[in-house]
């Protein structure tokens, strides 16, 4: 399977998250949203973006977890099942672009204030360009977003230093007209504008060092965007009067035009123009992601995943995207922000979901970088919300709720069914509760692949040995000399030399000294006969291996036999041991380990200086 490049740094996290929600979520829907709310709207916006916090936690923990093309879909695929996986790619592939198709509309509108163009006509121009411009490179496309970002921010700056002298509070009077109900309705119907949080994890398997860059910039860019929202539309709803606000399309540049005059108006108009630009560039490269990770998993063909060999973008994925981005460029604008902001809702709900299924699956390899704090009550109160604002946005929205999700259930179930057999935390917490055997174990080698990719681990010879390794492993309280007796059998078996010789090689190594180093940890280590022969064996008791009469309840054992020879080896193996063993929660993950796989991913995943 061909791998995406790592090309993007926190500064281009930040920019594709940042420019794919600034933009027609300040640029043009406040006006809309007004209309529904009144000035209360700076409510409604505050609110989405408490609501937007509780899934940022969440998506955090499961990028930094698995950084991998698709983000969400990905891990909801391996947290709940490829079937509530399907629906949430399909929600947000769907989303994405549609919200691209937002900036599109709104970038026509801008446009159409200098020059009497049909907007129809410059979102297609403009779609065509981004699908260009993501087909040539992930780096490419995201040093154009720092850009059109940076300018972006410094024009929104301006705006915000001008006009909160010129705010009359007459203008957030009466606060809330049309009621609460309305205020927390408008907060879904807003809530597309925060829908960038979700891009950054998209595009996670070429970020790089994910687990630090990924949760730094998702922090940083809802605090940035969430304060300039609220001040923005605060001093917008202050200098434009109701009725001239109300469906507005362009009310920044009309409130820039009430205080800062024509020039005004331009300046923020340029500013509205790379919103938008940044949004549906984001949109493209994120949302083309989905389909490349459906497609790796069997649930679109294969065609979706490829990854082509001069570039290495997913050509098919984009040119499929970019196709979905100009289609809605002809719906009905508010069809359109209600249909993304819903999947974008559901996506966030099952995220939640994931991590509580993941987190008490027991799922050895589940290792984020990034903890979400305040689990579980931070997922049940982001879920409780998320499915309140669904019920306040009213029947339109849960029929277009539906209607994606039986199309998601349908393409699972008449296409990816017998294409993508894969385990789930879901199976895992099933059988952790039934003790009946469920699984398969092909979820925790994936998650130690990814681990791998994700911490760039280079396997050297002590990788190799442990992933063949040999394991005892017993819930029996053994005598040392039995313990010897067991690894000496098959240690023997494996090096081809005599049982004996490895028996009385041990004992004499024990009797010599205690190779009980720590307090539940022996390293018992041995040479033996021949050359150019080293073997490990790890032994784990859940009573504890008796060692003498002051050294009960060993419960880690890692025996190590090797000749005259590897002298040198025998050493590395001795330090790569010692630093794995160092973990703070060694001993816990060493007890829970579901079996001999899980004690070996135990160790292969440790935190050690490779050789």
């Amino acid at each position: 399977m061909a791998e995406l490049r790592k090309g993007i740094g926190l500064a281009g996290v930040f920019c594709i998250a940042s420019g794919a929600m600034i933009s027609s979520g300040l640029f043009v829907l406040p006006g809309l949203a007004h209309a529904r709310a009144g000035p209360a709207v700076v409510v409604s916006y505050l609110l989405a973006g408490l609501l937007a916090a509780t899934g940022l936690l969440s998506t955090a923990e499961l990028a930094t977890a698995m950084p991998k093309a698709g983000s969400d879909y990905f891990f909801i695929t391996r947290g709940i099942g490829p079937a509530a996986g399907t629906v949430a790619g399909l929600f947000n592939w769907v989303s994405f672009s549609l919200k691209s198709a937002f900036a599109l509309v709104g970038m026509g509108a801008f446009v159409r204030l200098f020059a009497p163009i049909d907007l129809r006509v410059t979102g297609v121009a403009l779609g065509l360009g981004f699908v260009g411009l993501n087909l040539v490179g992930v780096r490419e496309a995201a040093r154009v977003q720092l850009a059109m970002v940076g300018g972006l921010l410094v024009l929104m700056l301006l705006y915000v230093a001008w006009g909160l002298p010129a705010v009359n509070a007459a203008h957030h009077t009466p606060f809330a007209p049309h009621g609460a109900a309305a205020v927390f309705s408008t907060a879904g119907f807003v809530f597309v504008s925060f829908g960038g949080l979700l891009k950054i994890a998209s595009v996670a398997e070429e970020v790089r060092d994910p687990g630090r860059t990924i949760p730094r910039a998702m922090v940083l860019s809802l605090v940035v965007t969430t304060a300039l929202y609220a001040l923005m539309v605060f001093i917008t709803v202050g200098v434009v009067p109701a009725r001239q606000l109300n469906g507005s399309l362009t009310p920044i540049a009309d409130g820039a035009m009430a205080f800062m005059g024509r020039g005004g108006q331009v300046a923020l108009g340029v500013a509205g123009a790379l919103a938008f630009l940044t949004t549906a560039n984001a949109g493209i490269m994120t949302g083309s992601r989905y389909l490349l990770a459906m497609g790796r998993d069997g649930l679109l063909p294969s065609a979706a995943c490829r990854v082509g060999r001069r570039f290495q973008t997913p050509h098919v994925a984009i040119l499929v995207t970019g196709g979905l981005v100009i289609l809605p460029l002809f719906v009905d604008l508010h069809v359109l922000v209600e249909s993304a902001s819903i999947g974008l809702i559901l996506t966030n709900i099952l995220a939640n979901v994931s991590v509580v299924l993941l987190r008490e699956s027991g799922l050895q390899n589940y290792r984020p970088v990034f903890r979400s704090p305040l689990y579980p009550w931070v997922q049940v109160a982001g879920t409780i919300g998320f499915v309140f604002v669904l019920f306040e946005m009213g029947v339109e929205a849960f029929a277009i709720s539906a209607l994606l999700a039986v199309a998601g259930f349908c393409l699972y179930w008449f296409y990816g069914r017998a294409r993508a057999q894969k385990d789930s935390a879901l199976l895992h917490l099933v059988q952790r509760i039934t003790a009946r055997e469920l699984v398969t174990g092909t979820l925790e080698a994936e998650l130690k692949q990814i681990i791998r990719q994700r911490d760039e681990i280079v396997l050297d010879r002590f990788d190799g040995l442990v992933e063949g390794c040999l394991v005892l492993d017993t819930d029996d309280p053994l005598p040392a000399d039995e313990l010897f007796d067991r690894a000496a059998a098959r240690l023997a078996e494996r090096m081809g030399i005599d049982r004996a010789a490895v028996y009385e090689a041990l004992r004499a190594r024990e009797r010599e000294s205690s190779t009980v180093i720590a307090p539940g940890l022996a390293v018992p280590h041995v040479v033996v006969a021949g050359e150019g022969v080293f073997e490990v064996l790890l032994a784990r008791s859940r009573q504890g291996f008796v060692f003498g009469p002051q050294r009960g309840g060993v419960r880690a054992v890692f025996v190590l036999a090797g000749s005259r020879d590897e002298r040198n080896f025998h050493l590395q193996a001795l330090s790569a041991i010692a630093q794995v063993v160092q973990e703070p929660d060694f001993e816990k993950r060493w007890l829970a380990a579901r079996d001999e796989q899980g004690l070996r991913d135990l160790v292969l995943l440790g935190q050690r200086r490779r050789h």
